[in-house]
């Protein structure tokens, strides 16, 4: 059990970890792959991103942390939606191109897309996706923490996905 009764004073925690070491350690941590989605008056744009997690189910939410500098920064914000679209094993090519400088028509290009409810563009053959409304932001650090309320959902037809783990693309399958 954690013990809250005393708080530890700042002047006895260490200094800042040293990003590398942070990040290094991250590399440890494997993580589901996406690519999120928006489209609307900012228009449309769509990024690779593992930094994503369930919040609550009720009401059904996810948080997505996006990098403020990132060029699509600004049609998120603007459109207030977004797809979560999981991975399966057979897109890495896709988390590539979603995660690169290449132009955002392309990235469209490569993939079948439909849309649900909010209009964000959702990814066919996708492991699941999830149609989102942002419904709160925050920001830490470099990056904004947005809470997206799912209001749509398409389960993929196979039980697998695509993970980060170790700077390196594994697929994973449901044992049966």
């Amino acid at each position: 059990m954690l013990n809250t009764a005393a708080p530890i004073a700042a002047s006895v925690l260490p200094a800042m970890l040293p990003k590398s070491d942070y990040r290094n350690a991250m590399a440890r941590l494997g993580a589901a792959v996406h690519i999120i989605t928006t489209d609307g008056p900012g228009g449309c744009a769509g990024f690779t991103a593992s930094a994503v997690c369930s919040v609550t189910d009720e009401p059904p939410t996810l948080l997505v942390c996006l990098n403020r500098s990132a060029s699509v920064y600004q049609a998120f914000s603007s459109n207030g939606v977004l797809c979560v679209n999981t991975l399966a094993p057979d897109q890495q090519a896709l988390s590539n191109l979603f995660g690169g400088k290449t132009p955002m028509a392309d990235r469209f290009a490569a993939a079948q897309w439909s849309r649900k409810a909010t209009g964000a563009p959702l990814l066919q053959g996708a492991a699941v996706s999830f149609d989102c409304r942002v419904v709160r932001s925050t920001s830490v650090g470099t990056h904004d923490v947005l809470f997206c309320e799912a209001v749509a959902i398409a389960v993929g037809d196979a039980a697998h996905g695509l993970i980060y783990f170790d700077r390196g693309y594994h697929g994973i399958k449901a044992a049966h």
